[in-house]
């Protein structure tokens, strides 16, 4: 079998079974309140530029609330967007929605995706997107109003699980967030519901392997159909829920240089190296840093946060919103729940 005609194999059955995630709600329903282009008045915000330790330029979306000075010291947390995605989709509307609570907040594209460096486009490396965060840090650190001391982490869907990954050896970061959280490393070994079956990764493996020599070689890359571009009668209902989103207006977006048709799917070649990504692994020993587990009661995801908070240590909290699936608490601004967020940073990054 070719490696592309495996992969939508794979992607079309385990890792995305049609049973995961109810799609009876007619779409109107499940995007009312989406807000990915939000712009807020009552912040200020520019593109920044720095470098992770690998010398790469990450660039980032640097919010701050109007009238805070440069001196002002005050508390900042990094956001990083879905796996796929851009910092211009659901991370900036978060990191606003903070900016506007008093903190200064910054969005940022992972390594490899958006606007930051990385080649080939669409790479998938854990180990740089957490340093990608760390970075983020170290650039938050080096502002004259932002507090060093009080900088917290707020991943969503994969960003999630490389904001632990990253806290789990950055003590600097004080406090960690997730929201519709995927562990990128169980998503890619065993897929949704434990669905892959050790077989299923081998053919995986082994057609990555194969893949990666053919582009060593020359021969074109091949990417994972990470949204499908078209919607057919037997696209799985998960695919359906991230076409909603990214394939339509409501949070459809391409960088610069970027085909549109392209946006979300990373280099297939690659995909495995989230085989040895272990995010969870060691959790616990982030006490007693808190951590709040955010995730809808519908998600297709949920049982990712499920599985992070049985892990952790304490204090933490798993907080569902109810009636919300996965990508609902992508943009859904009259679902997200910031005021919990807004007090789970405030009264963890209070300071002493």
């Amino acid at each position: 079998m070719k490696p592309t005609t495996l992969l939508l194999a794979l992607l079309a059955s385990p890792l995305v079974p049609h049973s995961a995630w109810a799609s009876d709600a007619p779409a109107a329903t499940r995007t009312t309140g989406a807000d990915n282009f939000y712009r807020s008045d009552r912040v200020t915000g520019e593109r920044v530029r720095f470098k992770n330790q690998y010398q790469m330029e990450v660039v980032g979306t640097l919010y701050r609330p109007k009238g805070l000075g440069r001196d002002g010291r005050a508390p900042a947390v990094v956001v990083g967007h879905p796996m796929g995605a851009v910092k211009e989709q659901s991370s900036q509307l978060y990191a606003q929605k903070l900016a506007e609570q008093g903190f200064v907040t910054l969005a940022i594209d992972l390594s490899f995706w958006g606007e930051s460096a990385g080649a080939p486009r669409h790479l998938v490396s854990p180990e740089i997107y957490s340093d990608d965060i760390s970075a983020a840090v170290d650039f938050l650190s080096t502002q004259s109003f932002v507090d060093p001391e009080r900088v917290g982490g707020l991943g969503i869907c994969g960003s999630g699980s490389f904001v632990i990954s990253a806290a789990k050896i950055d003590p600097r970061i004080k406090a960690i967030a997730t929201v519709s959280m995927y562990d990128m490393g169980a998503a890619v070994r065993q897929g949704l519901n434990n669905a892959q079956s050790l077989e299923q990764r081998n053919e995986m493996i082994q057609a990555a392997a194969q893949q990666r020599l053919v582009e060593f070689k020359g021969g074109q890359r091949v990417y994972v159909p990470g949204t499908v571009n078209t919607l057919e009668p037997d696209t799985p209902d998960v695919q359906r829920e991230f076409f909603d989103f990214y394939r339509t207006p409501r949070g459809a977006y391409a960088a610069a240089g970027e085909r549109p048709e392209l946006t979300t799917q990373p280099l297939f070649s690659s995909l495995v190296k989230f085989i040895n990504f272990h995010p969870f692994n060691d959790i616990e020993t982030l006490s007693p840093r808190p951590m709040l587990f955010i995730s809808g009661d519908t998600a297709h995801s949920r049982e990712f946060s499920e599985d992070a908070y049985r892990r952790a240590g304490q204090p933490k909290e798993l907080y569902w919103v109810k009636g919300a699936g996965h990508v609902d608490l992508y943009d859904r601004a009259d679902l997200i729940p910031f005021a919990k967020l807004t007090t789970f940073f405030q009264q963890s990054l209070a300071g002493k």
